[in-house]
Parts: structure tokens; sequence; C-alpha cells
């Protein structure tokens, strides 16, 4: 059977993030508990070139994307991924203490997003976000009455090869690895 075309990609499944160390290599999956939202905005900065009262050139600076995440609950693996600092653990069960730590010198790392919805033609729909770091607000509320929302937003550019992100239609559902 063909790959239905268009894929018609519905509801978020699931959200990974992946650390990315300062060689490059891209680590192990961390998941982002009970997404919510995932969404993203291919972006590029233009110049103009103006002369004789007109606009003779526009030269873009190269594609990136702006990204959301928002999840329910709290995951400290993964928000070590998207924050940088330090998480310890101490305890045996069911005394198990975590601790996630960040310091005002530690600086926001680079990582991997995955996220996977569902398709209409059974199979799934994977958009992979090469290189991002957060470059806006990560966020938690506590509220009355409401779950624990957590928040990231940032900015992807390019990786090593120079690819920014991949959008993959499969033509059966496969879980993000």
């Amino acid at each position: 059977m063909a790959l239905a075309d268009p894929a018609l990609p519905f509801g978020l499944r699931d959200v990974k993030v992946r650390p990315i160390d300062s060689a490059g290599v891209v680590g192990t999956s961390v998941d982002l508990p009970n997404g919510r939202t995932f969404s993203f905005t291919e972006t590029e900065d233009f110049e103009e070139l103006r002369g004789d009262d007109k606009t003779v050139a526009v030269r873009g600076k190269g594609s990136g994307v702006d990204w959301d995440l928002e999840a329910g609950g709290i995951s400290l693996a993964a928000y070590k991924v998207i924050a940088g600092g330090t998480s310890t653990t101490t305890g045996t069960t069911p005394n198990i203490k975590t601790t996630f730590t960040k310091k005002s010198t530690d600086a926001r790392p680079y990582f991997q997003v995955e996220g996977q919805a569902i398709s209409d033609s059974g199979g799934d729909f994977h958009v992979v976000l090469r290189r991002c770091r957060a470059t806006g607000d990560l966020s938690g509320e506590l509220a009355d009455g409401a779950f624990w929302l957590t928040g990231a937003s940032g900015r992807a550019i390019g990786d090593s090869t120079d690819t920014v992100y991949d959008l993959i239609a499969n033509e059966t559902a496969t879980a993000i690895t």
C-alpha cells in the first residue's frame, strides 16, 4: 500500500528530547511527559540591498526554527536536557530523592526534539528539530486545583550537516526511539 499523500497528522502522541554533547553527539532520548503542544515555525532573517531608490537584492541568512513545548507534569531528566544544570539522586526505595540544581554559571545546552502524531492513513508523522536551544522562558506553574504544566521555547538551527529539521511520514506507525 502506498503512503497516503498528504499525511494527515492528528494529535500529539509523544515528545522526546535528546542531549547533544560538546562534540555534537546526540544522546539517549528522554521522554517529555504528557506532551500537550509541540509547535514550530520556520523563520529566516533577510538582508535587503537598496540603491537608486529601489530594492536591488534580498539575501537570506539561513533557515532556523522557532519552537515551543508544553507538557503536563515534570520530568527532571527532561528539564535537565533543556535547561542544563545538574541532577543528584540520593536514598533508596521508597525514599529516593532527586534534586535538580541550576547555577547562574550553567549555560543552556543544545538538544534535539522529536514529536510524533498519529496519521489518518494508519501511519504516523514525526517532526525532528536537529539542534535546539531554549532561548526563551522555561516555565512551570503550581496553581490551586490545577496540574503542573511546564513550558519551554527557543530556536533550532542547523546541525553539523546544516540540517535544521526533518518531517517524516511513516506508512506504519513507528515509535520514537
